[in-house]
């Protein structure tokens, strides 16, 4: 294709568009903790304040809770973030296409339940999606190899 087109060789691609991807012989690794971690500072989420699930079990989401309406605005914001951060996190989507279904007019429940899945991500940051040369995609915590590859390209 170089030859038909004039381009340029940029060497392996390690960050796009909020993702973060490191490459080895062995697969792929994606992931979006710089976004995450802006995301968190945004909405004032520490990192201590993580949370072990992303939605409370048992928690059912209504249109009329009667706990008051919400932030609009910080809510709109947040899930957006939210759901940018689907892309390297499937295990959020569920719990993100549940808040999101309360965008027209969300109540202090649901701004609620969005901050909890920030907080699920505050303790999940390391979570990507690794993509094996031999196998199918699955959602993995960083391995130790690329642990120290991303140190070094920090």
């Amino acid at each position: 294709m170089m030859q038909q087109f004039e381009m340029t060789d940029l060497g392996r691609l390690k960050y796009f568009l909020g993702l973060e991807i490191s490459q080895d012989e062995s697969g792929i690794f994606m992931s979006q903790k710089k976004y995450a971690t802006e995301l968190l500072k945004k909405f004032n989420i520490r990192f201590e304040d993580g949370a072990k699930t992303p939605m409370n079990t048992g928690e059912k989401l209504q249109k009329e809770d009667g706990t008051g309406k919400g932030n609009e605005k910080e809510f709109r914001s947040l899930v957006g973030g939210l759901n940018y951060l689907t892309h390297s996190r499937p295990d959020i989507m569920y719990s993100v296409s549940m808040v999101s279904r309360f965008m027209h007019a969300p109540s202090k429940q649901h701004v609620g339940a969005a901050k909890r899945i920030l907080k699920y991500i505050a303790g999940t940051l390391k979570k990507g999606v690794w993509g094996d040369r031999r196998r199918t995609v699955i959602l993995s915590i960083r391995s130790k190899r690329f642990r120290r590859n991303m140190e070094h390209e920090d």
